[in-house]
């Protein structure tokens, strides 16, 4: 009886390691007609994550630093755009590499690789990016309402909330059908303002030299070129985009690998290369009409404080009534695109991190009602003055929180243990991780500098300015301590490990020549890539 129970045993293992052994060899067969497609038909398939990540650069927050530097600087900030944005392709090449070569997207390795406490901070930071990422979205799809319909920006907060989910029902037919459409979205943006370009015609030559040669003229550039690069780079579209590359079915090979991360590479940039347009022609415009000598003094005015929801003024000289027409389409197509995509983040935030699984609805529920509670409020009690205030104070959290996404992120796509022979190469590392430090300690700079300033200049009383700095300052230095553990601590989980069962199914895959398959797989644990997405 001993002996038959043994027996079976074997012959049950023997039978599970036989389905493992086929259902790899399928994999792999299946993977290999993939790569056997022809190279645009594969590209076309990558197509969709990098344009819904490129519009956390063309949010409603982007388009009123933009507004801003131009009415101040006229065409001289380009060049931080042109800067902020070629750094923007690089680190978002690497999240989407992360995600391609792992499996996991960052908030998934973030929640392995970290003990509890600092895991719970960083997804705590995590949902605050989400949150201040979400405030000038909200905002400003509101004033679009505003400007189009004219009712109070509280209700438009109201029917942001309720536009997105309605839109996020999309998913259930499934991710590039939302995809579509937040390209649509993109495009109608770049024809609204490519449009008001044409029309005010600001001199190519001050473009060009805005974009190439770095400028800090006059009062308050180097302020504006921070808020301009701050308003750029966004934390939680790092947790996105390594979780949006995982819809895609990219092949479990070296080949395929690879083609996976340069097909997001390539499409990214296109996607990017478009923001930077809108982001020039925005500065373009608004740089030309407030330096123009035919001014009226109301319109001057406005020009030195300038606004999302006091800035279609702009083109009201060329295109007269229709001109808030214009802008309040375009407002409203960068508001709402860039809420479904802030959305979307907090989703893979909270299931990367916790872990949780609840239906979609009620998820997209729990995101967006998390996202527009303080817009309502601020709305609510403050009007217009008062949301765009908030918007200014979104961008300073999120100056503040971009640390805690970029050195994981840096640190991961760096690491043998996490990305194998995919890490990036040593000039890659240099490049990134001195832009990455360089972006950290400006914002860090500006942070001090600005509550310095202002715990100097208020009309507070001393004892209270006192206590206000015994309470600040050391959580400034732990925020130091902070950056600095995150940036020295070694990793210690493998996330790429090699798997003999996958290596012999290459064995099983040589020909009677003697030849390997191109496509030999790598060492890549499959479990990884098990996470839930829209389908």
């Amino acid at each position: 009886m001993e002996i038959e129970r043994e027996s079976s045993e074997r012959g049950s293992i023997s039978w599970r390691a036989s389905a493992a052994h086929d259902q790899d060899a399928k994999k792999l067969e299946a993977d290999q007609l993939l790569m056997k497609e022809p190279a645009w038909k594969r590209f076309l398939a990558h197509v969709g994550p990098g344009f819904m990540v490129s519009l956390a650069y063309l949010d409603p927050g982007n388009l009123e630093t933009d507004l801003q530097a131009g009415a101040n600087h006229r065409y001289e900030l380009l060049w931080v755009i042109l800067i902020g944005l070629i750094f923007a392709l690089i680190i978002q090449s690497l999240a989407a590499n992360l995600g391609v070569v792992t499996g996991r997207h960052l908030a998934e390795i973030c929640k392995s690789e970290y003990p509890k406490f600092v895991k719970i901070f960083l997804w705590l930071l995590a949902e605050l990016a989400v949150i201040a990422a979400d405030i000038p979205e909200v905002i400003g799809t509101a004033f679009a309402f505003n400007i189009l319909f004219h009712i109070p920006v509280w209700v438009g907060v109201l029917i942001t909330g309720t536009s997105t989910l309605l839109l996020l029902g999309l998913q259930k037919y499934g991710v590039r059908k939302l995809e579509f459409l937040i390209s649509m979205l993109v495009f109608v943006m770049a024809a609204c303002f490519f449009g008001e370009l044409s029309i005010v015609k600001p001199p190519a030559k001050e473009v060009v030299k805005g974009l190439f040669i770095p400028r800090l003229n006059g009062n308050g550039a180097t302020a504006d070129a921070i808020a301009l690069l701050g308003a750029l780079v966004m934390p939680h579209n790092l947790f996105l985009h390594s979780a949006l590359v995982l819809s895609r079915k990219t092949p479990a090979s070296v080949r395929g690998i690879k083609d996976g991360c340069r097909f997001f590479l390539y499409e990214s940039g296109f996607a990017l290369f478009v923001a930077l347009l809108i982001n020039i022609a925005v500065v373009s415009v608004s740089g030309t009409v407030c330096s123009s000598g035919n001014l009226s003094q109301e319109d001057a005015d406005k020009c030195a404080d300038l606004s999302l929801d006091t800035s279609s003024f702009l083109l009201r000289n060329v295109l007269g009534k229709s001109s808030a027409i214009v802008y309040g389409v375009a407002l409203l197509a960068s508001g709402q695109s860039s809420t479904i995509t802030g959305t979307y983040a907090g989703q893979y935030i909270m299931q990367g991190f916790l872990d949780i699984r609840m239906r979609k609805w009620l998820r997209n529920l729990m995101t967006r009602t998390i996202a527009i509670a303080p817009s309502l409020i601020v709305s609510i009690i403050g009007g217009s003055r008062g949301a765009g205030r908030l918007i200014i104070i979104a961008s300073m959290i999120l100056s503040f929180e971009l640390p805690f996404a970029l050195i994981p992120l840096l640190k991961f796509s760096s690491s043998r243990s996490k990305m194998g022979p995919h890490k990036n190469s040593i000039y890659i590392i240099v490049f990134s991780w001195l832009l990455g430090l360089l972006i950290i300690g400006i914002n860090m700079y500006f942070l001090s500098t600005s509550f310095v300033g202002w715990l100097i200049h208020n009309d507070l009383p001393k004892y209270a300015n006192v206590l206000v700095g015994a309470a600040v300052f050391p959580l400034m230095l732990l925020y130091i301590i902070a950056v600095v553990y995150l940036t020295v601590r070694k990793d210690s989980v493998v996330t790429f490990v090699a798997d003999s069962s996958l290596a012999a199914v290459v064995d099983d895959a040589e020909d009677d020549a003697g030849d390997v398959v191109d496509d030999e797989p790598l060492p890549y644990r499959e479990d990884l890539a098990d996470i839930p997405l829209p389908r």
